[in-house]
């Protein structure tokens, strides 16, 4: 994950910066230094702080980056969360990239934990999607643990999930099942396959297939309820499709093991927080 992640930051100051921060070589000289704090401007849990780090070092070894608090923990306005001194100019040419990520980050933690909360009396847990921004899917999963929710899975690589589509050009959720135990078997994988169902009568098919766990996509919350007692521990149990703060505990509370949500990451707001210079004084 290191090695991912180091990439995705060398690819976002290549993206910056390509030939150089023009604004600040015509502005500040070499030898003007700062100290900078980045400052919370709205409650949240707070993700990203050993991604800013690297941000910095990556740029500019020189620069003395120090954590107040640890990601994870719950941050209020006026809060500071860590900070940063040394060349001005090196400072200001990577402040948006750091920025960028901590704030992205943070606001998928903030959302995450939100949902873990709304539901944490009952046994399901909210997973994440492949709903990611292209790119930016090892952060963006990072910040959905950090907020205390759970990783489906990384791509199409680490999990067979057999859809819709998978269905209509295998021709029944039962031949796709048994295709990709076969594969399963032939390529000698330990990967589980999960089968996604519209209709009760799929469920009960999918039950019959063998799969591990089956999704119940845009199911009514009675459907969901049934689908629980038909299923009753064969499979693992995922909730899918039109869930959000105002019915994700009505659908934990059906006994679904599972709930994903999308919104997670897809549509995340991010967290406000700003980075704040102030010039030491020669």
């Amino acid at each position: 994950m290191d090695s991912s992640i180091n990439q995705i930051i060398k690819n976002a100051l290549e993206e910056d910066i390509n030939g150089g921060d023009i604004t600040s070589h015509a502005v500040i000289t070499d030898d003007v230094f700062t100290n900078a704090a980045f400052i919370i401007k709205e409650e949240g849990i707070i993700a990203g702080l050993e991604v800013a780090a690297k941000v910095f070092s990556f740029y500019d070894e020189t620069l003395n980056y120090v954590k107040l608090i640890e990601d994870g923990q719950k941050v209020f306005p006026s809060s500071v969360a860590a900070k940063v001194s040394g060349k001005a100019k090196s400072i200001l040419t990577v402040e948006r990239t750091a920025l960028n990520f901590l704030q992205r980050m943070s606001g998928i933690a903030t959302a995450a934990h939100t949902y873990s909360e709304k539901i944490k009396h009952t046994k399901a847990q909210i997973i994440d999607t492949r709903k990611t921004a292209p790119g930016l899917r090892v952060l963006d999963k990072l910040a959905v643990k950090i907020g205390g929710c759970q990783n489906h899975r990384a791509g199409l690589f680490d999990m067979f999930l057999i859809k819709d589509n998978h269905i209509a050009v295998a021709g029944s959720l039962k031949k796709a099942v048994e295709l990709c135990m076969q594969y399963k078997t032939s390529h000698n994988l330990n990967f589980l396959i999960e089968v996604e169902t519209e209709n009760l009568h799929q469920v009960e098919e999918a039950i019959l297939s063998g799969a591990d766990i089956i999704m119940l996509d845009n199911f009514s919350v009675d459907d969901m309820k049934k689908a629980v007692e038909i299923i009753s521990g064969k499979s693992k149990i995922e909730a899918s499709g039109g869930i959000n703060l105002n019915n994700v505990v009505e659908v934990a509370e059906t006994g679904v093991d599972f709930i994903s949500i999308g919104a997670l990451t897809h549509s995340v707001k991010a967290l406000d927080i700003s980075l704040e210079l102030s010039l030491i004084e020669e």
